[in-house]
């Protein structure tokens, strides 16, 4: 029996079965998860609205967690038509288990087109991908299995400059870098690039807000994505290399706010991301 690799397995999670008419079933990895990752949810949701537009292309897609998903059970993907316009489309997706929404999102489509073009600069990072990648590998030499579980088997490759020690968390500044890329090529096709990137924005931004506090999800607080925002300025092939500069201007109300401005290494801005989530203190 062949085993899948951790991308191939990615991709055929991405794959959506088509029920009906705007309805389509997805499925979650077997992986050890009491609630399914957001991020998944938000990238099948992604490529369910694509699947109901033509040569449109996803710019901005707003979302809601509602109820945690379990990762045993499928999820049906309900698709609204909200619009067909000539340059732009609309969707609503209801992610659905037991009868009940899990998530919502609204994203707008818009067939591809020339304008003013303009971009903030890309920070300049410490360490390169490549540099990082030595660090990390002297690091996992000595580090517990239990923190470096998810760098091995996650299909997205992620190298965090100065990076908290989940186990182990100390303050640090509200903001931080990270280099990610997913681990085989996927060619040109452009949903799947962006599913893939939706993905991966949601694996570091919520741990943005919790740095200058000290904590991790593994010390003691309690942690969820409320609410998950996307802008997909450029096309980009996400197997190359490509920087997450994150930063948190805000936490309040058990709530930490968070902000996204993704790079591919040659400094071009691809996607800006959003996201509020939960930081409850559990004492």
């Amino acid at each position: 029996m062949t085993t899948l690799s951790t991308m191939d397995t990615l991709i055929s999670t991405l794959t959506l079965e088509p029920i009906e008419v705007n309805l389509f079933r997805g499925l979650s990895p077997p992986e050890e998860r009491t609630r399914i990752f957001g991020g998944q949810v938000v990238a099948q949701a992604l490529i369910a609205a694509y699947k109901t537009v033509g040569g449109h292309v996803c710019h901005s897609l707003q979302s809601y967690f509602i109820r945690p998903g379990d990762p045993t059970l499928p999820v049906l993907y309900q698709v609204e038509r909200s619009r067909d316009g000539k340059s732009f489309a609309t969707r609503r997706v209801l992610a659905i288990q037991k009868g009940e929404q899990i998530f919502n999102m609204a994203c707008s489509f818009q067939v591809p087109e020339e304008g003013y073009e303009h971009q903030s600069e890309m920070p300049a990072p410490a360490f390169s991908p490549e540099q990082m990648g030595e660090f990390i590998e002297a690091w996992m030499k000595t580090a517990p299995e239990q923190a470096t579980r998810w760098l091995r088997d996650s299909p997205i490759e992620m190298r965090a400059i100065d990076p908290v020690d989940v186990m182990k968390p100390v303050a640090k500044p509200p903001h931080q870098m990270v280099w990610l890329r997913a681990r085989a090529d996927v060619g040109d096709d452009i949903a799947m690039n962006q599913a893939l990137l939706a993905y991966s924005s949601d694996y570091s931004l919520l741990g943005t807000a919790m740095r200058p506090h000290g904590v991790s999800w593994q010390s003691g607080v309690q942690t969820a994505s409320l609410d998950h925002i996307l802008w997909f300025h450029r096309p980009t092939n996400f197997s190359n290399w490509h920087l997450y500069v994150q930063d948190s201007p805000s936490a309040s109300g058990a709530r930490g706010f968070n902000r996204g401005a993704i790079y591919r290494s040659d400094g071009t801005l691809v996607a800006s991301a959003a996201q509020e989530g939960l930081i409850r203190r559990r004492d």
